[in-house]
């Protein structure tokens, strides 16, 4: 499939975007433009035993499946949003479970060559555990999609008890993106008018204190503002954080959210947009429109990226791929996962040297609603740093 990306860009006061960072350098142009997918790995070649197709070079494997042994414990259902986290000479990956009720996270910790050496859950006891985020002190944020649902902070080397964190808000949380430079946490709502946040915490590196705000605006390109929540908690029978102050920007479905070089980047899967707020000007475009595109990236979801600059943006559904954005502004697939046509990629995580990246599919071939079928995968091969 040929895949295109639309970027917008110029000064704010032109009435577009100036989208910064990395990934936009020397890429954007003062109009929208569409530019074929011709990728940086080449196609992808017909589909390996695990039913996963790769460019020439790259190669999968089975790490984990639902309900099935893997280093010690079974493998949750229904897995969803991931990171890796260095740990010695090895490395972890923690996985997120969107079941109702017995959701929670697991974690599987490799060795240097590659090789599983145990597996344990962190979280337990929680619902419908979909996306979050990692922190720069090396934790974990597992987001409860649901009706006021919280972040709990979870220690993915196992030492520690996971914490609610309610500050950051109750609302149906998606996904989550630690800025250092500004000390805030961005956040994503999965509604069809969620919106945007940004946490604040009282001190960078506790997130037991702190404000929420909400992302206000108007049309893309100019320049937007934030305003306080003024109950995170969003009593029951009281507004909810969404319709709590009148001039927030609603977004159709929040979804992945990945910040990089002084701009946030996150999907909204309702209108198969990647957003980019840039947190240096304060101004928010988007660098992907699937309505535009005629949806050939389809289902936006999780995405995450790499220090050179690439974003790696998963589908929920469409022809199940992982799609990367390079810098020059090129949408083109690197992975896709055959025969799974009921299901949705999730989780995608590179390793911390860069030449491993993890994801799941999260109903594996079955697609069973329930998540008994989720299948966990790792790819090996020259990707780019």
């Amino acid at each position: 499939m040929q895949r295109r990306v639309f970027l917008r860009a110029a000064s704010a006061g032109a009435g577009a975007v100036a989208v910064s960072g990395a990934l936009w350098q020397g890429a954007a142009t003062a109009s929208a433009a569409a530019v074929p997918g011709a990728g940086p790995y080449g196609p992808l070649l017909p589909p390996d035993r695990n039913g996963v197709a790769l460019p020439q070079g790259f190669t999968s494997r089975v790490v984990a499946r639902s309900g099935r042994p893997v280093g010690g414990i079974l493998w949750h259902g229904a897995p969803d949003g991931g990171a890796c986290f260095p740990d010695g000479d090895g490395w972890i990956y923690v996985s997120n479970s969107e079941l109702p009720l017995i959701g929670g996270v697991s974690a599987i910790r490799f060795r240097a060559d590659g090789s599983v050496d145990r597996a344990y859950r962190t979280l337990w006891g929680t619902t419908l555990n979909c996306a979050g985020g990692a922190t720069p002190w090396q934790t974990w944020l597992s987001c409860e999609e649901t009706w006021r649902g919280k972040v709990f902070e979870t220690d993915p080397y196992g030492r520690r008890e996971a914490v609610a964190r309610p500050a950051m808000g109750r609302f149906k949380h998606e996904a989550a993106a630690c800025d250092p430079e500004r000390r805030v946490v961005y956040l994503t709502e999965d509604e069809d008018d969620g919106c945007f946040y940004r946490f604040a915490p009282e001190r960078w590196g506790d997130l037991s204190a702190g404000r929420l705000d909400v992302l206000c605006g108007t049309p893309d390109g100019e320049a937007v503002e934030w305003r306080r929540v003024p109950d995170p908690g969003a009593r029951i029978f009281g507004p909810q954080t969404r319709h709590q102050v009148a001039e927030a920007r609603h977004f159709d479905g929040g979804e992945g959210c990945h910040y990089h070089d002084g701009v946030c980047y996150f999907t909204t899967k309702g209108d198969g947009r990647v957003w980019a707020y840039d947190a240096r000007r304060e101004t928010l475009g988007t660098v992907y429109d699937g309505r535009a595109d005629g949806g050939t990236l389809d289902g936006v979801d999780n995405v995450t990226g790499t220090a050179g600059g690439d974003l790696y943006v998963a589908e929920d559904g469409g022809n199940m791929e992982i799609n990367i954005i390079t810098p020059d502004g090129v949408v083109a697939p690197v992975v896709r996962v055959d025969g799974h046509e009921e299901s949705e990629i999730t989780g995608p995580a590179f390793s911390p040297d860069g030449s491993r990246l993890y994801f799941s599919s999260q109903r594996g071939a079955s697609g069973f609603v329930a998540g008994t079928d989720g299948v966990t995968y790792e790819v090996r091969g020259p990707f780019r740093r």
